[in-house]
């Protein structure tokens, strides 16, 4: 992991070639995300890492900073991947840019089991 970085960096990134990876449920990604960001649960991260083989930048993003942060070391951690990666510190609960809702997600289910929400800071006050 090469560090944590603020909204100010993060929103620069929008319109870049970075990968924000939201690490949150399928159900929780649908309701509220950063415009741009994949929905990549954490509990599946290990499964598809090899999918940011080619990125150049990628930036986590969870609820409240904490679990992006875990999320960022497994990728850099990874053989095959190269490239920047940095957790986004404030969290979604942080986050001082637009949120867009729906999209596509890595999940099968639209409903929220707590298997997809262990280890995400996400709970009833979670902020999405």
């Amino acid at each position: 992991m090469d560090g944590e970085i603020g909204n100010e960096e993060l929103r620069g990134l929008l319109d870049a070639d970075a990968r924000i990876i939201d690490i949150r449920s399928p159900a929780a990604f649908r309701r509220g995300h950063i415009p741009g960001s994949e929905n990549v649960p954490l509990g599946s991260l290990v499964d598809s890492v090899e999918r940011f083989d080619d990125a150049d930048r990628v930036v986590t993003v969870c609820p409240k900073g904490k679990s992006s942060v875990q999320a960022a070391r497994l990728i850099a951690s990874y053989e095959g991947f190269d490239g920047r990666v940095d957790s986004f510190a404030p969290g979604l609960s942080g986050w001082e840019g637009p949120v867009e809702a729906g999209g596509v997600t890595d999940g099968a289910s639209a409903d929220t089991t707590p298997a997809d929400t262990a280890g995400t800071d996400e709970g009833p006050d979670a902020p999405f």
